[in-house]
């Protein structure tokens, strides 16, 4: 079978690890404008180039402790006038009944739960953390993909038996939470987007494997949304013909016709039958390093933050000894025009 693990809340979780005392509290973790690269303060820096596309290219390591993390957000996040900046990138289980949203800013968050406690985002401990847990599963699994920051696919065939999958990942999450303290959710199928699709829908802390015969019954009634691959324009349209579950989509397959051979694809994965590897290195298609920050007039310092991001671009390409083909600048200023030369 393959596998689908996915980390429960991870950077609330990450956090917890090392300030037990968050454990039972509503927390949110927010980021802002993060202009630590321009800075001349002595600081230190992870320049990454083996976690994939789906981490920054640098991230740098906040200097907060026990003693003073619950009031860091205030240096993060409150103007000199005493505005609230951020946005909430993500919450704890705790603030579900308040109804914070991610992306939600700040601002809003604090008016849904007046005693929210706010995290600065610290990438740079969660990148780190998620290497050394990358490291361990890589021990306990002969075939590993990683999929983002807090999932991984793994293939176990050949190495654990169908029936004895179940017990296999109870085993994984268990040592997992004890070695790591952080909980994840594994779910198992022939194909690893069912596999996905189930840890979406048995999280937190859950464990589950389908066996092949049986994904035609436990999906047909899940909507189209919620499978992993199916985006919202093709949603939208398949609603618009009446089609919102995965069983009323099986019972229809000329209308992924007009999508080639992606329509096909999807319609053998909401089947179970995909039979798509796991790929444990996947082929970088390209790099970058990018900065939000407010409007600034100055144009010689304008060029000084360009050259810094420059820089470290060039360091990283020339570490992972990767020789571009194409160089791509982007511009975007205060009201959304963009500007952009390659």
């Amino acid at each position: 079978m393959k596998i689908h693990l996915d980390l429960d809340c991870y950077f609330v979780s990450a956090e917890r690890t090392r300030y037990p005392f968050l454990k039972g509290k509503n927390i949110v973790i927010a980021k802002g404008s993060d202009n630590k690269i321009f800075s001349n303060d002595k600081k230190e820096g992870m320049v990454l180039g083996d976690t994939g596309a789906f981490n920054s290219l640098l991230e740098f390591k906040n200097n907060y402790d026990e003693k003073n993390i619950l009031e860091a957000w205030k240096k993060e996040f409150l103007d000199s006038d005493g505005r609230v900046r951020g946005i909430v990138i993500t919450k704890s289980y705790e603030c579900k009944p308040y109804g914070i949203k991610t992306g939600a800013s700040l601002k809003e968050a604090f008016s849904l739960c007046p005693n929210l406690v706010v995290i600065p985002s610290d990438h740079y401990f969660y990148q780190e953390l998620s290497q050394k847990l990358k490291a361990y599963l890589e021990l306990k699994i002969p075939l590993l993909e990683q999929y983002s920051i807090d999932e991984w696919f793994g293939d176990l065939d050949g190495y654990i038996k169908d029936e004895d999958t179940l017990e296999f990942i109870t085993e994984l999450r268990d040592d997992i939470l004890k070695k790591f303290n952080l909980p994840i959710t594994i779910g198992a199928s022939k194909s690893k987007w069912i596999a996905k699709l189930l840890t979406d829908r048995i999280k937190p802390f859950g464990v589950f494997a389908l066996p092949n015969d049986k994904v035609l019954e436990y999906t047909k009634d899940i909507s189209i949304n919620d499978f992993p691959g199916i985006g919202k324009v093709i949603a939208k349209k398949l609603q618009d013909y009446r089609v919102k579950t995965l069983g009323e989509l099986r019972n229809r397959p000329t209308l992924l016709n007009e999508y080639g051979k992606t329509g096909k694809d999807l319609y053998n994965k909401i089947c179970g039958i995909d039979n798509e590897n796991v790929v444990p290195n996947n082929d970088r298609k390209g790099i970058g390093i990018s900065r939000n920050f407010k409007a600034i007039q100055d144009r010689n310092e304008i060029y000084r933050r360009t050259l810094i991001l420059a820089r470290y671009l060039s360091h990283t390409i020339s570490k992972l000894k990767l020789n571009p083909t194409t160089f791509y600048f982007k511009i975007k200023y205060e009201y959304g025009i963009k500007n952009s030369q390659s």
